[in-house]
């Protein structure tokens, strides 16, 4: 299967600014990005990270109060906190062996990097990437990852797989089987998810009186370390937690 799936890969893969590089950090930043996030979505903000960070060490020396305030709108806003760890801990030390060890970063993300930042022979499996695996119960190499990627999330996606369109359809089990939709998330709208989200972007405008905010958002974002509450006031942290 890997022999039609690599000439349909050169003709269709998306063209992401991340696969222009190997360094690890860069490699980091775009996998920790898209852990929840869509790929239109995070592309330009990818490119403005690395403009403003471009190394490391930048990241490294940066407060952790810029670090939130460059990551509004993405979501998931600890995730800017992890990145911000992660950047200060290989500062400090080089990059660990064992990838996990870094703040946030789990299974995947540290095959991803080890795959694509370091050429390591391992095939990083997303979601994507387990149902192209588990549809055509194909055998694929390493060196097929970002084609598989591309294929699950443009192809073989989870709801109406566009078999017609699929290099691998003819030799496929899974040909034109639909799958029950995976259970989604409630609504933002309205959600207790919204009123941090609109909470932390008040506070990241400028410090705000504790009595204007929402308590409860307010005790979240304290909790997860993305605000601090001192004499009534609540700002972003200069420095995180422990530093």
């Amino acid at each position: 299967m890997e022999s039609l799936l690599m000439p349909w890969f050169e003709s269709s893969g998306r063209d992401l600014p991340w696969r222009a590089t190997h360094d690890p950090y860069a490699i980091l930043v775009s996998e920790v990005m898209l852990q929840q996030t869509q790929v239109e979505r995070v592309v330009p903000r990818y490119l403005a990270w690395l403009e403003r960070w471009p190394t490391v060490e930048s990241l490294a020396g940066a407060t952790a109060a810029d670090v939130i305030r460059e990551w509004q709108g993405l979501g998931y806003n600890r995730r800017a906190l992890n990145l911000h760890r992660s950047a200060r801990r290989v500062a400090a030390q080089g990059w660990p062996d064992d990838l996990t060890e870094l703040s946030g970063v789990g299974p995947y993300t540290a095959a991803a990097v080890r795959r694509f930042a370091f050429g390591e022979d391992v095939l990083p499996i997303d979601v994507n990437v387990e149902r192209v695996l588990r549809r055509t119960k194909g055998r694929f190499f390493p060196r097929a990852a970002e084609a598989l990627m591309d294929l699950g999330a443009t192809v073989c996606i989870a709801r109406t797989p566009r078999c017609e369109a699929c290099p691998l359809s003819r030799a496929c089990p899974s040909r034109d089987i639909r799958e029950a939709p995976a259970r989604k998330q409630g609504p933002f709208e309205g959600s207790f998810r919204q009123q941090r989200a609109a909470t932390l972007r008040a506070v990241a405008e400028s410090a705000r009186v504790l009595g204007d905010l929402d308590h409860e958002a307010v005790r979240s974002l304290e909790r997860d370390g993305l605000v601090v509450v001192e004499e009534g006031v609540v700002a972003l942290p200069i420095r995180e937690r422990g530093s």
